[in-house]
């Protein structure tokens, strides 16, 4: 069984920073990409930024210049500090992972959600 944990979300103003992180656990064998998707109320859900295992980072134009990606590979956790926050930011944040287990093949596992909230 695979588990991906978040942490991190909350309340902020405009202007202001919060860092979400995220940890895989469980019966792994290798994860590939790690990402961070968003979701608002009637929207589907929406990649925010993503990192393959090798460091390759991938950006969401709204993200680029004030969100970054990053990930400890020993520590099966993703992480993104987000900065200069907006209230168009407000939403609940995924994280997401491509992780093969020991005998089974590559699958999509997805964090339970955490509520960022900016206020303006």
């Amino acid at each position: 069984q695979v588990q991906l944990v978040e942490f991190g979300g909350g309340l902020v103003q405009a202007g202001g920073s919060l860092r979400l992180s995220c940890e895989a656990s469980g019966s792994i064998l290798r994860i590939n990409t790690m990402g961070w998707y968003r979701q608002v109320p009637g929207k589907q859900r929406a990649l925010v930024a993503d990192i393959t295992s090798g460091g390759n980072t991938n950006y969401a134009d709204s993200a680029k210049g004030r969100f970054t990606i990053s990930r400890d590979n020993a520590k099966n956790t993703v992480y993104l500090q987000m900065s200069s926050l907006k209230p168009e930011d407000t939403a609940v944040y995924y994280c997401h992972a491509e992780i093969r287990r020991w005998g089974s093949p590559l699958s999509d596992y997805w964090g339970q959600g955490t509520q960022v909230t900016v206020s303006s």
